[in-house]
């Protein structure tokens, strides 16, 4: 068993898996996370209720974000069933940092309004999730709740401007929910909602014809060049001189804490005798993958997030080349970053046949790892294959998300 694996499975284990998603702005900045978790009771917050490890891996881990600005923590959306609201079973938790979510499917009785109003006065924001125009229901509730998650997929975009301007009077902030393109995130800010969920930003813009831009051509020599064998440092120095600048970049993020190295590292080549080249080819990865411009940064977040639990999953299930696992993760989005279909952009990007497969088809050990990665991500569970023990993707997923606030700190300083 590898060190790495070792200190993953000696971590403290929580009795619940959780995955976070962001909510987006206007802007496509990150201003919440919808918190997704299931114990063995099942999804309601009785998996964390009391469990003082898991609160504080919420508050430490989940809730961060590094931002141009530092790092900063960003409020949580709760899910909260019937049972939890009306029997006072939810956990003390400070409402500056958690909104709760109420559900379409409850019972909304007069019962369940005023406790409703009960959290709005200790000052939680109310979301309300599920919400059908046609139900009359409902309506109660739009005067006490703060922010009206509409299903645009369900609802349908053509109908949103009709229920908009019926809900203008309540002064809600609609969140446009199962936003899964940018065309549908375009035609949503253009109707006025001030917050969004959904996968769009994982989705490319397909250009006809587009190519890597310059300004990642070198990178991609770089990586070709640590395809062969002969790869030296003298030869990868003789390709990053033509870009200082990408040298300095690069030697920045290496020395940072998310790479832990000895001593300071002061040139390629003395990188390479330090820590070798499977290292320097993750540092070109990472910056083959730094936003484009227009690019929002939590789309480079995802990608280091999906590439690190990739690799800490390999390393877990004891497998070969945990590298190759890192790479398939970190490259799985790169099309959205490129807005070039994969198919296209793997014609241009020097990789084995094993993990083109893998990035094209989820094909292999690489390309099923990449699946539940994906899974984990979007709080499928029950979709797990299962190699390791349960509580290890919760773990590798905690790592992850710190490793990639590592990374993003230094790729921003």
């Amino acid at each position: 068993m590898s060190k790495l694996a070792s200190t993953l499975q000696g971590e403290e284990q929580l009795s619940v898996l959780m995955a976070r998603q962001p909510i987006f702005s206007k802007s496509q900045d990150v201003v919440a996370f919808e918190l997704l978790f299931r114990g063995e009771e099942g999804s309601d917050l009785r998996a964390i209720k009391d469990d003082v490890a898991t609160f504080d891996v919420v508050m430490n881990t989940y809730a961060n974000i590094v931002a141009d600005k530092g790092s900063k923590r960003l409020p949580c959306y709760l899910k909260i069933t019937d049972t939890v609201l009306l029997g006072d079973s939810l956990p003390e938790l400070p409402p500056t940092l958690f909104s709760l979510e109420i559900l379409g499917r409850s019972d909304i009785t007069p019962v369940f309004i005023a406790k409703v109003k009960e959290f709005s006065h200790k000052g939680y924001r109310i979301v309300l999730a599920d919400y059908d125009p046609e139900d009359s229901r409902y309506d109660p509730l739009l005067n006490v709740i703060h922010v009206l998650k509409l299903d645009i997929q369900r609802l349908g975009l053509s109908n949103l401007p009709k229920i908009i301007h019926k809900l203008k009077p309540y002064q809600l902030d609609l969140l446009a929910d199962k936003v899964e393109t940018k065309d549908e995130f375009r035609q949503c800010l253009e109707m006025g909602f001030s917050l969004y969920q959904g996968y769009f930003l994982s989705r490319p813009i397909a250009v006809k014809g587009k190519k890597i831009g310059t300004s990642k051509v070198l990178l991609l020599q770089l990586l070709g060049e640590l395809q062969r064998d002969s790869a030296t440092g003298a030869s990868l120095e003789g390709i990053a001189i033509n870009d200082p600048a990408l040298t300095y970049k690069i030697l920045k993020v290496v020395n940072s804490a998310a790479f832990h190295v000895p001593r300071e590292i002061n040139s390629l080549s003395h990188a390479i005798t330090l820590l070798g080249m499977e290292q320097i080819r993750r540092w070109i990865l990472l910056f083959l993958t730094t936003s484009e411009d227009g690019k929002p940064n939590e789309l480079t977040r995802s990608m280091l997030i999906r590439g690190r639990m990739c690799e800490l999953l390999a390393e877990l299930m004891g497998r070969e080349s945990s590298m190759n696992y890192f790479i398939v993760g970190l490259l799985s989005q790169l099309d959205a970053m490129f807005d070039i279909e994969m198919k296209d952009l793997l014609q241009e990007v020097p990789l084995s046949h094993e993990l083109k497969n893998a990035l094209l088809h989820y094909s292999g050990p690489m390309g099923e790892t990449l699946q539940d990665v994906e899974n984990y991500e979007r709080g499928q569970f029950d979709q797990l294959h299962g190699q390791i023990d349960r509580p290890l993707y919760e773990v590798a997923y905690r790592h992850s998300l710190k490793w990639s606030e590592q990374v993003m700190n230094a790729l921003q300083s």
